[in-house]
């Protein structure tokens, strides 16, 4: 059934359907609208219950009026159906006397007024119909943003059970990675060498799958800079080239000069690959996918319609297709992870970019109709520093060195894979399983302790707390933390300082060999101090 989003309508005639068995009450009606001064109305007249039910479920209307007696049918029965069946229109029940019972049954029947047709005069009809149509829209709005905080919360507690899993999860893969790349280095044969990398790449898929979820979770590291989002968009067109059909017309509208926004440019390009494919695959047989930006204003009035949403300067990235539409149910799950409408597919590629995007304080709307194509918009807040040109890591000579590591780390086949990876490289490896055998062994060692490699959560004493006792017996120690568990966790226990190293599970061996040389390698040392920002180094 269509409607008309009503909230004022004083320079629009309002479309009235009256259900009415009775002409000369048609006529009546008809007449007191017409004496309604400053105000149009179209009067659209059924006069039996089957054709009510089909002139709503086909026509435009802004209120309804109803007779309470239509012939052999019951006008209140007519209204429960209506309802039932998702009325979204304002229905006045009309009667030829006063009732308080029958006002009292209109009512719980779901009509918004009551109205005694002998006693009806224009103003009162007037009034009555703007107070339902107001009262209604302001049901719908509040209907509209209940929706979005249920969905909110749904998506909430999906991404905890996400997060949840992520530590554990981590931890086997980082295992797996690692003795399948020591394998692969040292096997002769072929085959075998072969098989490893199978094994490797399968693990690789199970860290992507985890990476896709702690994004869709809000709980990945990102690493946020003034970004030009025009120049990232560019940028990412060069990758898609590849991907998009010859028959897609890629339409550009890029506002020139736009402020810049905070988010990592990584994550950015993922969104903006993720929404161009699924738009690629929505237009199976070719059409127009645009992508455009602008700086917009959101005002209280649009921030108290959607949750989450601070009203303030923002940039718009909008992308559109042609494509074939959702309907109202494939848009209610559309960012659930696993959803899926393709025949092939993981069902995560919304999923994260819903978390992207919510993760680094922006917001994401969708709009589509069956056919008629589809509009994501995003929404992220502006920043008002220059964009920062992202530059190339360069490489390091060499990743081996001689100096003495403390590992800490409570699971056993986490530490037995980083010393197989470590200790080639010519390091010294003290292993412990926790904080408390760990200043054990410091307490005992004669020698200098030059890196403390901990895991970031660990029952008892957590890495952070590590840390701070011993820097105390070591002042010049660097620290390298660690950590298979969500952003939202590893910032509850503190590590949370720009200058902090943590390097995320599951990392390849190459990765953890690089992160230990940096790390060994920097002038600045660590302080506790330090952990007063929500901020992150993610050495990948």
């Amino acid at each position: 059934m269509a409607h008309r989003d009503v909230r004022e309508r004083d320079n629009e005639p309002v479309e009235i359907l009256l259900v009415e068995d009775d002409e000369e009450d048609y006529l009546l009606t008809k007449d007191l609208l017409s004496r309604i001064e400053g105000a149009k109305h179209n009067l659209h007249w059924v006069d039996a219950y089957n054709s009510a039910l089909e002139a709503i479920g086909t026509g435009e209307y802004d209120v309804c009026l109803v007779d309470y007696r239509l012939g052999a049918d019951d006008g209140i029965e007519l209204v429960r159906e209506l309802v039932a069946n998702g009325l979204d229109l304002p229905v006045i029940v009309l009667t030829g006397q006063g009732d308080r019972d029958a006002d009292n049954e209109a009512t719980r029947a779901g009509a918004a007024d009551y109205l005694v047709k002998g006693e009806v005069s224009p103003a009162l009809l007037e009034r009555a119909i703007r107070y339902a149509m107001r009262s209604h829209a302001d049901l719908r709005a509040l209907r509209d943003q209940e929706k979005q905080l249920r969905q909110a919360q749904k998506m909430e507690a999906i991404g905890k059970l996400a997060g949840g899993i992520a530590h554990d999860f981590n931890n086997l893969l980082t295992v797996i990675r690692g003795y399948a790349t020591l394998l692969r280095n040292e096997l002769q044969d072929e085959r075998l060498k072969e098989h490893a990398m199978q094994v490797d790449n399968a693990a690789e898929h199970g860290a992507e799958l985890t990476r896709h979820l702690l994004a869709f979770s809000r709980q990945q590291v990102l690493r946020p800079t003034p970004t030009d989002l025009n120049v990232v968009i560019e940028n990412t067109l060069k990758l898609l080239d590849r991907s998009i059909d010859k028959n897609i017309k890629l339409v550009r509208t890029l506002e020139p000069d736009l402020p810049t926004v905070t988010i990592d440019q990584g994550q950015l390009a993922q969104v903006i690959l993720n929404l161009a494919i699924n738009a690629r695959d929505a237009m199976e047989d070719g059409g127009t996918l645009v992508l455009k930006t602008a700086t917009v204003e959101l005002d209280a009035s649009y921030a108290s319609k959607h949750v989450g949403v601070t009203p303030g300067p923002h940039v718009l990235l909008q992308v559109t297709d042609s494509g074939a539409g959702m309907d109202a149910e494939t848009q209610s799950h559309v960012f659930d992870p696993f959803f899926t409408t393709k025949e092939e597919g993981t069902g995560l590629g919304l999923a994260t970019v819903h978390g992207i995007v919510n993760q680094s304080g922006g917001h994401i709307w969708l709009y589509s109709e069956p056919g008629m194509g589809t509009t994501f918009k995003i929404y992220l807040p502006s920043a008002d520093t220059p964009a920062i040109a992202t530059t190339p890591v360069e490489p390091l000579r060499s990743l081996d060195g001689s100096e003495t590591i403390l590992l800490v780390e409570d699971a056993e086949i986490v530490r037995a894979i980083v010393a197989e990876i470590l200790e080639p490289h010519g390091y010294t490896i003290l292993a412990a399983s926790n904080g408390t055998d760990a200043l054990a062994i410091a307490r005992n060692r004669h020698g200098a302790i030059d890196l403390l490699l901990t895991d970031v959560v660990m029952p008892g004493m957590n890495g952070r707390e590590l840390a701070e006792s011993l820097t105390a017996q070591y002042p010049d120690v660097k620290v390298l933390f660690s950590s298979g568990y969500p952003v939202d966790t590893v910032v509850r226990t503190g590590i949370a300082d720009g200058t902090i190293r943590l390097i995320e599970k599951p990392y390849l061996p190459a990765v953890l060999a690089r992160a230990v040389r940096e790390t060994l390698d920097e002038e600045s040392e660590w302080h506790s101090d330090r952990l007063d920002k929500r901020q992150m180094v993610d050495t990948r």
